[in-house]
C-alpha cells in the first residue's frame, strides 16, 4: 500500500496590512511574531557581548547609540522612525509585524544586554558569536513566517527595490554598504563577525524558514499592496 502524498508546504502570501489580519490563525501568528522579534534581539545582544563585529544595520545602531549615549536598543528603536516615515514616498504600509518589530527588538536587546556579560577569551566569543547567528537566523524565519508585514529595514529595501525597478540584490547591498560605512564612521563595531554574518545569515533563514510559515486561510496569489517578505536586515 502505497503512503498517503504529502501536503504542501505553506508559503508566503502577499497581503495588505488588513488582509495580514484577516488572514486567519492570528493569535499563533501574534505568539510567533514575539517570539521570533524577542530571539532576534538577543542574538542582537550576543553579537554585542561577542565583541566580533555586528551585521552592517547593527553597527548603524551602534554607532549612533555611541554618538547619542542611548542604549543600543534605543537607537534601534529611534532609527526605526526615520526608516518608517521613508516608507511614505514609496508607497508602503506597515503592518501589525513592522511596528512590533520597530519597538520589540529594541526592548529585548536592552533586556537582553542587561543579563548577558562581555565574553572573554577568543573561543568564548567565538561560540557565544555562532550561537547568536543560529538564534538570529532562526528568530528572522519565525517573524517572518508569522506573516504579519516585513520589518521597517526589510519593507525600505523592497520598496525601493519595486520604485527604482533595481535588483532587489543590488538594492540590498547597497542600503548595508551605506549603514555599514556610516556606523562604522561613528564608531560602530566591525570585524570578522560582520562579513561571517554577511555569509551565513542568507543561507540560515532560508533553511528555517520553511519550518516557520504558518498556513494562512487565503489564496498565495490573493491581491496585495504591500511588498513581498524579504529576509531580514
Amino acid at each position: 500500500m502505497t503512503a498517503p502524498p504529502r501536503s504542501p508546504r505553506a508559503a508566503l502570501a502577499a497581503l495588505t496590512p488588513m488582509g495580514q489580519l484577516r488572514a486567519g490563525r492570528l493569535p499563533r501568528r501574534v505568539v510567533q511574531l514575539f517570539v521570533g522579534l524577542t530571539m532576534y534581539g538577543v542574538a542582537m545582544a550576543m553579537f554585542v557581548r561577542a565583541g566580533l563585529g555586528l551585521d552592517p544595520w547593527d553597527v548603524f545602531h551602534y554607532g549612533v547609540a555611541r554618538l547619542t549615549g542611548m542604549d543600543l536598543g534605543t537607537a534601534v528603536i529611534v532609527v526605526s522612525i526615520p526608516v518608517l516615515l521613508l516608507w511614505i514616498p514609496l508607497r508602503q504600509w506597515p503592518g501589525l509585524g513592522t511596528i512590533a518589530n520597530a519597538i520589540w527588538i529594541g526592548v529585548a536587546t536592552n533586556i537582553a544586554l542587561a543579563v548577558i556579560p562581555t565574553m572573554h577569551g577568543l573561543p568564548t566569543q567565538i561560540s557565544v558569536f555562532a550561537l547568536g547567528l543560529v538564534i538570529n537566523g532562526a528568530g528572522g524565519a519565525l517573524y517572518i513566517g508569522a506573516q504579519l508585514g516585513p520589518g521597517p529595514r526589510d519593507g525600505l529595501m523592497t520598496g525601493l527595490h519595486r520604485r527604482t525597478c533595481l535588483s532587489l540584490r543590488l538594492v540590498r547591498t547597497a542600503l548595508e554598504l551605506t549603514v555599514l560605512g556610516t556606523g562604522w564612521l561613528m564608531g560602530g563595531v566591525v570585524g570578522f563577525g560582520t562579513l561571517a554574518y554577511a555569509v551565513a545569515i542568507g543561507p540560515l533563514v532560508q533553511a528555517f524558514l520553511p519550518w516557520c510559515i504558518v498556513r494562512l486561510d487565503v489564496p498565495l496569489n490573493a491581491p496585495s499592496e504591500s511588498a513581498p517578505a524579504a529576509q531580514p536586515v
